[in-house]
């Protein structure tokens, strides 16, 4: 089918989307200066020092925050990630509860029109199997359960979900699983073919061709008004028949430092949002900001948003979540309102609301002279938007910026040492040559101990681990157990019992923030070491001291937020599956040794988890960026003692033709690099 550029949205209110946004701007700043930084560096150093300088400014270039939004159905997220990427009407907000895609959106203002495309990724034949195999989590914890008119009925629906994919795709069904297909463009009638479930027409399907088996979906679009690049996801609701979007939601949110909790006003954490405050539990406060949309369909919003928030934080501190939680209050669809400056669409109760809040919020809009701004305003999105900046600046922009400033000010240090070198072998008309082997093979044992202590501590730490997940997994089994059993003999079997599983994702969180706390204090004091040790090598070899060489050692990579342990477990499910699991044991040690094998069953998987794909990545990350740093470092002291009797004429050369070029652009980027302060870390001896 042929693009027409007809179908795009209708045009935005840049002015408005530029202004909730304009939170990054120190950043941006920063970025630049950093950029302006590395170009002098550049002339300094010349082709020495190139590639280490290209792979910088990529990284930068790279560098694009990752918002994800999570939510239940008909939460408005949507339509919510429509109005902060400023594509009203492109992403479908009436998705069909069975539909499994997370839409990424890639906003760049780097990007032009004609550069933007998409790509669509198919379920793969394994996942597809799995799914209809197990029946997904639900399936999953239904069959450990014993709960076979659940898992039957689980069965039939997904048979139905099958049934109706092979109707729409006809033989290409199998062959599309684990295919991806990319387009030069993104509109909404090409992302509804994608992820939007619709009616059929005379047996052709209007839109949602792909949908019943399409897993993810990404748009790469331009947008001018942001003064970065930004990644929207949008996830699908968490409380789906299968929970395989539960699954999909928490592999979307460790892909993000920030995520968005989408709550409706009507409907602010109901039980099923229970579900939501399991996942947002364990990841940091700072990096989670709860949104309440929909309160465009509040009567007396003036008078409702207080008891909600009140409500909310009520909620959150009975389970535990500190109250200085992040709450906005806004409206998504007065936001797209505002955006395309369709006033009309609101609907008169919609504009009534507004009215009724705008009086609630007159000290944040009085400065407003606009309809648009005003409506933009009461929206929520310039908080929001404020909101997201404010956690970028202080989390992975600031992580970004001194990492990127760290290697730079290593960079410096190297090519003033080079030149110091230069200038006194042209005095002194020696080659001040250092025994290459000799040298190598100092810096590859710094670099073996550096690694060996490294691979000891993570090995050591990974073990305690381990330990200590097991060691959680039979408290909470045991304790069950002996609870079970007291229950048991107190009130007998006709009384049913429940268990909250609470507890265990507070032990096994436990176990993995010490495991953090001590690699993240181990490998800072192994990267420190090595610097201090490659710096008195360096002097030891060259006799520069007095240029006041220092190297400034890598961060340590950030662990993976452990969201997974909020997942749906089954001692979180009540109704009719427990009260016939309870029904059906014939004996206390049966009662006991059932709920024992269940629990075991359910909770090994996380255990698993949190060892292989958490713990184990990030020892893999902390590695690497310690082999970075050292093959980074025995490159740059190999090249400067790579200056023998044979160059002192070039250097002579060299010196007359671009010394005092080096020289400024060597002064300049030290000075800009100087405003941003190192991170500052016990030294090593």
């Amino acid at each position: 089918m042929k693009h027409d550029p007809a179908l795009q949205a209708p045009p935005m209110n840049q002015a408005l989307l530029s202004r909730a946004y304009r939170g990054f701007t120190p950043l941006t700043r920063d970025l630049a200066k950093l950029e302006k930084a590395l170009g002098h560096l550049q002339v300094a150093g010349g082709d020495a020092h190139a590639d280490h300088i290209r792979a910088l400014r990529a990284e930068m270039q790279a560098f694009a925050p990752s918002v994800t939004l999570i939510g239940q159905v008909k939460a408005g997220k949507t339509a919510l990630a429509n109005a902060m990427a400023g594509t009203v009407g492109l992403l479908p907000s009436d998705i069909n509860p069975w539909t499994s895609v997370v839409t990424s959106v890639h906003l760049s203002p780097r990007r032009t029109k004609t550069q933007e495309k998409s790509s669509y990724r198919f379920f793969t034949d394994t996942e597809w199997s799995n799914l209809l195999t197990t029946g997904g989590r639900v399936g999953e914890l239904a069959s450990r359960a014993g709960a076979d008119q659940e898992l039957e009925k689980v069965r039939k629906q997904l048979e139905a979900m099958r049934d109706a994919a092979r109707a729409r795709l006809g033989d290409q069904f199998e062959m599309l699983l684990g295919q991806t297909h990319d387009y030069g463009y993104a509109d909404s009638e090409l992302v509804q073919r994608y992820v939007c479930l619709g009616d059929d027409s005379d047996g052709i399907p209007a839109q949602g061709r792909f949908a019943d088996i399409t897993r993810s979906a990404d748009l790469y679009l331009s947008q001018p008004a942001l003064p970065l690049p930004l990644c929207l996801r949008d996830t699908p609701g968490v409380n789906d028949t299968f929970m395989v979007r539960e699954q999909i939601t928490v592999n979307a949110i460790r892909g993000s430092r920030l995520c968005v909790v989408v709550l409706s006003a009507h409907q602010a954490l109901s039980n099923v949002d229970l579900a939501l405050v399991r996942l947002i539990a364990n990841v940091p406060l700072r990096d989670v900001v709860i949104f309440v949309n929909r309160i465009d369909e509040l009567a007396d919003p003036a008078k409702d948003i207080p008891e909600i928030r009140a409500s909310i934080e009520k909620t959150l501190k009975s389970l535990s979540i500190p109250a200085e939680a992040e709450i906005l209050f806004g409206s998504a669809h007065w936001a797209n309102a505002a955006l395309c400056g369709d006033f009309e669409q609101m609907g008169r109760d919609s504009a009534a609301a507004l009215l009724n809040y705008a009086r609630y919020q007159d000290g944040a809009t009085g400065q407003e002279k606009d309809t648009a701004a005003l409506i933009w305003a009461l929206s929520g999105l310039p908080a929001l938007g404020e909101t997201i900046a404010e956690r970028t600046r202080c989390g992975d922009g600031a992580r970004l910026l001194a990492g990127m400033a760290a290697a730079a000010r290593n960079t410096a240090g190297a090519i003033s040492a080079k030149r110091a070198m230069r200038e006194r072998q042209i005095v002194e008309r020696t080659s001040g040559t250092a025994n290459m082997q000799d040298l190598a093979d100092a810096i590859d044992r710094i670099s073996s101990d550096a690694r060996a202590t490294l691979d000891q501590s993570l090995t050591t730490l990974t073990a305690d681990l381990d330990l200590r997940l097991g060691k959680a997994q039979e408290a909470f089994v045991s304790r069950g157990t002996t609870s079970l059993i007291r229950h048991l003999e107190i009130y007998g079997e006709d009384v049913e019992w429940t268990y909250e599983p609470a507890g265990l994702r507070l032990l096994l969180k436990s176990a993995y923030n010490v495991y953090c706390a001590k690699t993240h204090k181990a490998a800072d004091a192994i990267l420190e070491r090595a610097a201090r040790h490659l710096e008195r090598l360096f002097e030891a070899t060259f006799n520069l001291s007095h240029t006041g060489f220092t190297l400034e050692p890598p961060a340590t990579p950030e662990p993976p937020v452990p969201v997974m342990l909020g997942q749906t477990i089954a001692l979180d499910i009540r109704g009719s599956w427990w009260t016939r699991w309870w029904r059906r044991r014939r004996s206390y040690d049966s009662y006991a040794a059932d709920f024992r094998l269940l629990i075991e069953a359910e909770i090994a998987p996380i255990v698993t988890a949190l060892s292989s794909d958490h713990a184990a990545p990030h020892a893999s990350a902390v590695r690497k960026a310690l082999d970075n740093f050292l093959t980074r470092q025995r490159g740059v002291i190999l090249s400067l003692a790579d200056q023998g009797d044979e160059n002192l004429a070039r250097l002579r050369e060299e010196q007359g033709q671009t010394d005092e070029q080096q020289s400024h652009a060597l002064n300049t980027a030290q000075a800009i690099l100087a405003d941003f302060a190192p991170v500052q870390r016990e030294r090593a001896n």
